[in-house]
């Protein structure tokens, strides 16, 4: 079971934790964009791309054993933050039907640029499968 850490006199914060705690199995999935398991884009909508690299996380941690709610930490690079601000009801819809909680440590970092050139978001995540 994962621990959601705030500390004393702080407020809690929307749509993410401050820290987590957790004891298991580590898995650290790489970052993903907005393609399909082939490779190809299907659009260049920052929000149907979060929401693909969204679906690509789950398929990783379901090889793996996990399910999104064994993720502890979530980093999101972004190309565009006003692009991405715009996008936050889409990906807020997206992300309670995907994941469902927010008990993750979140950081999102606008870049420059992302690897892939039509990718406007990349994705990575860390999760903790407790031990039976």
């Amino acid at each position: 079971m994962n621990e959601t850490l705030l500390p004393d006199g702080w407020p809690r914060p929307r749509g993410y934790a401050n820290g987590v705690a957790a004891t298991g199995r580590q898995l650290f999935v790489a970052g993903m964009i907005g393609w399909d398991a082939h490779g190809v884009f299907h659009s260049d909508d920052f929000a149907q791309q979060a929401r693909q690299a969204l679906v690509n996380v789950v398929a990783v941690l379901r090889a793996g054993g996990a399910g999104p709610e064994h993720i502890v930490r979530m980093t999101w690079y972004v190309v565009d933050r006003a692009e991405y601000q715009a996008a936050l009801p889409a990906i807020g819809a997206a992300f309670r039907e995907l994941v469902g909680h927010y008990a993750i440590a979140m950081t999102a970092v606008q870049v420059t640029a992302l690897m892939e050139a039509r990718a406007r978001v990349e994705i990575e995540v860390t999760a903790v499968v407790p031990d039976a």
